[in-house]
Parts: structure tokens; sequence; C-alpha cells
């Protein structure tokens, strides 16, 4: 059973061979596979060739365009700089001022080097290995982009002292959203992840005032295109995972920082899994082989078996290909 039908079957309630395993991988597959992180970001024969190897080498069942959250935020404007070998960088937020929201645009998208990268990873994924994995394209949340343009502590005081230029520019922001949505989709992506981080830092009371109802928005835009929807939040998220849930996301990420999944599987619908919930830190970098394995087998029972195999978050970069190995042995013990 190859990697997207695992997938889809699991997800679909029906018999798979075992779990699907789902590590979220960015600068662990550069370094893997020899790229500098600047063309792992902006160069697309880079970044898939490089996932494409981890997935096979591995035994992963998905390939996705995860490199960082930059790719709509500099199509809005914001300037980016790419170190040779590092994260990419913003000094200088786009919103400076809560009236730099009635300047911003929709962005062209064929000017959009960064959206236009996204949409050839897509296309190339699709060369490649066909229905080989399960291919998951990627935009960001409204709130998580918000934050790109504008700044953490800076959203944080307008969620109080501006919210009605903040909600226009977040309808903005979702706008966006839907079109990128809709040319990765046209390209060939079976799911659409919906990064949206900064949500587990402003509580439950705001994600459900401001973000809820765009999140849905994005789900329900992306399921009317015939794909799969995926909300992925870092952070402890437990006082809103059940509302994240009932976005309808098909899968719906877990952070570590959430602690133990069993509460909110009585929220799944059918067509619904969650996916996590190792430390990517403290378990699957630094622990022992038994830690792991321990820490695997105890979200598969957690999830009572609908639960995508994962770390809560990115796999870092100082896991070793012996620990990352151990990691996929223990995934595939599973079944």
């Amino acid at each position: 059973m190859n990697g997207l039908q695992r997938t889809l079957d699991f997800i679909d309630g029906k018999a798979v061979d075992l779990p699907p395993f789902h590590p979220i991988l960015m600068r662990f597959a550069a370094k893997y596979a020899g790229v500098a992180y600047r063309d792992f970001c902006l160069r697309p024969e880079c970044k898939t060739a490089a996932m494409i190897a981890c997935a096979r080498d591995f035994g992963l069942d998905w390939v996705t365009v995860l490199s960082d959250p930059y790719s709509e935020a500099e199509a809005f404007g914001l300037e980016v700089e790419y170190p040779e070998d590092s994260l990419p960088q913003n000094t200088t937020p786009l919103i400076r001022e809560i009236g730099d929201i009635d300047r911003l645009e929709l962005p062209k998208f064929e000017a959009s080097r960064r959206m236009l990268n996204r949409v050839r990873e897509i296309e190339l994924y699709r060369q490649a290995v066909g229905s080989e994995f399960f291919i998951v394209g990627w935009v960001e949340g409204a709130l998580a982009e918000y934050v790109d343009l504008r700044g953490l502590t800076q959203t944080c005081m307008d969620l109080y002292d501006a919210p009605e230029p903040l909600e226009r520019a977040l309808r903005l922001l979702n706008e966006n959203a839907k079109a990128f949505i809709t040319r990765q989709v046209e390209a060939g992506a079976h799911c659409i992840g919906i990064g949206d981080a900064a949500c587990s830092q402003i509580g439950p009371k705001f994600y459900r005032n401001y973000v809820w109802e765009l999140e849905k928005e994005l789900v329900e835009h992306i399921q009317a295109l015939g794909c799969l929807a995926k909300v992925h939040i870092c952070g402890n998220t437990s006082s809103f995972l059940a509302d994240v849930i009932r976005t309808g996301a098909d899968i719906v990420d877990v952070d570590h920082l959430s602690g133990d999944m069993l509460p909110f599987v009585e929220h799944l619908q059918p067509g619904q899994v969650l996916c996590g919930n190792s430390d990517p830190v403290s378990v699957v970098q630094d622990g022992t082989d038994a830690e792991l394995v321990a820490s695997v087998e105890a979200c598969h029972l957690q999830t009572q078996g609908r639960g995508i195999v994962s770390a809560g978050c990115e796999i870092t970069p100082g896991t070793s290909v012996e620990r990352f190995q151990a990691y996929a042995t223990a995934a595939r013990a599973l079944g």
C-alpha cells in the first residue's frame, strides 16, 4: 500500500496495514539532502528532490511544500532576507501603523515568485511521484499571516485596540489564501494545510471571536474543490482544540504542548483524524530508543487508532539520521 492510498483510506476509516507516517520535515530534509536552506526555500526543484529523498529513504507517506511562512507575506510586499543556510528573516513589519491596513491589496499572483514557486513544487511532485505519496500544499491562516506582516506583540494589542481594522485585514488575507488554495489544488495537491501558529498565543476567546470562522471558511473552500484540509497550530491548543476540530478539517494537528490527545477523540466526526504529537526535541531528537517507541505507542493509544504518526511540530535539524531512522522504525512497528 503506497503512502497516498494508506493516508486516504486511514482518514476514511478503512482498514490499513499501519497508520500513516507524516513527520514535518523542513530543515532536516534540506540538511539530509545537502541543500542550502536558501535554495530549499527558493528553488522548487531543490525542495521537492530533498523531500522525495526523505520520503523514500525513511518510508514517509507524504511530501509537502513546507519551508517557511513567508510565501504570501512576500507577495503582499514584506521584505524578506534569505540567509544561505538559515531560516528566512524579516526585521521590518509591513503594517507599521494601523492605517497601513488600508493600503493592503491582494497580490498579483503572476508577479508573486514565492506563491508561484509553491504551485510549481506541487506540479513537480505530481510529475515525480504521481500517486505514490500524499501531496500536501500549504497556506498561512489569516491570523498567522497578519502576525507575519505586523508582528506578534502588536497583533495582540490590535485585538484590543483596533479590532475593526484587524478584522478587515484578516478577511483580505483570507481571500488571498482562498485564491492560493485554488491554484495549489489545480496543480495537483491532495491536501492543503492551514498553518495558524499564532492562535495558540491569543487564547480561546479571541480564537473563537476572530479566527474560527475564517479557518472554517478555508476548510470548506478546500473541500469544495475536492481536496482534503489540514489545520496546524503550534503550541498548546488544548483550551480550544475542540473548536479547531469543529472547523471540519480532515486532519487536525496536535502539538506535544497540548498533552494527552485522548480527550479530543470524542469530538472527531467520521472522516476526521488527529496528527501528532511526540515532542520533536526531548523525544525524537534527544530521547532514547525506548522513550521514542513509548511515545509513538502512547500517541497511537491516545487517539484510539485515529492518529497519523507525527511529532507535534517540525523535526529539528539537530536530529541525527540515526535518530530519525529510529523514529521511522517505531512508526512502522505499529503495523
